[in-house]
């Protein structure tokens, strides 16, 4: 159990995917803390480093500096779904309660896993790319389209993201198949979720293999020689959460040896992507930069479980969202 809080001096630090919170943002929060509490935006680091001192609640990205200035903190909730970025050692030794808008931004991240997906096994990615010559090669192309109705998608991670993937994929009409780490509930989509014990029957038996994984020491270049080897020849490999649980060498090899029929990434191990990167110029490699995690509804959503966590940590109750640092998510 939290503590019961009374006044709260809860400090905003926009990022990336929360810029400076506008007037109606601010009303909402001051709302649910209530009159008595203080409700502050740093509009610089300099800013945040000063009013850090006073927090007892942080919205937004903290580091190593800030977390030794914060005498008061007892709560941070994070503006990004993957935790690892906070999972520094000051803060994973920490007393700090972090949360997020883990379980959230499953939507989105599966819009894009399939938008790359279908980028390949309908050919839309070498098309844009050939322009007008794209008429010249329309032939090859339908000799290489194929279309995704009956085939297995496997999800390696049934989270948030996970779930999303398989929705999606059922309206594709393929078959779902998912493993997960822990004992996680099935789906209407998914009637059994496998253990890590399945997951080499999971990738034999895919033609899909999506991840939904966060970044763990247990997931770091998960994805390797060995693991490519276990999947099915040809099949496509999709990943829109974190790049480093793939070798991007081993992928590299995979693809190009056939192995794999393709992938599509978000994500990358190094990001930028060097612009030398075999990735960018391997064939049935199709990639975006880090924008899966893009919506118009994602703040509000997350704005919404910020308010709903106030209550509850002014109660001194479980908070939505909630981050196990021991466990990387």
């Amino acid at each position: 159990m939290l503590p019961r809080m009374e006044a709260l001096n809860i400090l905003l630090v926009p990022t990336l995917q929360m810029p400076k919170p506008d007037a109606d943002v601010l009303a909402r929060i001051q709302d649910a803390a209530g009159p008595e509490s203080t409700v502050t935006i740093a509009e610089s680091p300099g800013e945040a480093y000063e009013a850090i001192a006073d927090a007892d609640v942080l919205l937004g990205r903290i580091d190593a500096p800030l977390l030794a200035r914060a005498s008061r903190l007892k709560w941070v909730h994070a503006t990004t779904a993957g935790a690892d970025a906070y999972l520094f050692p000051e803060m994973l030794g920490s007393s700090v309660v972090l949360s997020g808008d883990k379980g959230l931004v499953g939507s989105h991240l599966a819009e894009t896993a399939f938008g790359l997906l279908l980028a390949i096994t309908r050919r839309i990615a070498v098309a844009v790319l050939d322009g007008p010559t794209s008429w010249e090669k329309r032939v090859g192309y339908r000799m290489e389209e194929f279309e995704l109705e009956g085939l297995t998608m496997g999800i390696v991670g049934f989270g948030g993201t996970g779930r999303a993937i398989a929705q999606r994929a059922a309206g594709f009409d393929m078959r779902c198949l998912a493993v997960d780490a822990y004992p996680v509930p099935n789906s209407p989509h998914v009637a059994e979720v496998w253990g890590p014990d399945r997951l080499e029957e999971l990738l034999g038996q895919s033609d899909v293999v999506a991840s939904g994984l966060p970044l763990t020491p247990t997931t770091d270049r998960m994805f390797d020689d060995v693991r490519f080897a276990q999947f099915k020849r040809g099949a496509i490999f999709v990943n829109v959460t974190r790049g480093e649980i793939c070798d991007p060498d081993a992928l590299v090899r995979a693809v190009t040896s056939g192995q794999l029929g393709g992938a599509g990434l978000d994500v990358a191990h190094e990001e930028p992507l060097p612009a030398d990167h075999p990735l960018w110029t391997t064939p049935n490699v199709v990639m975006t930069p880090h924008t899966a995690g893009a919506s118009q509804l994602r703040l509000g959503r997350n704005l919404d479980r910020f308010c709903r966590n106030i209550a509850r940590f002014r109660e001194g109750q479980p908070l939505e969202g909630i981050i196990d640092k021991k466990a990387g998510f």
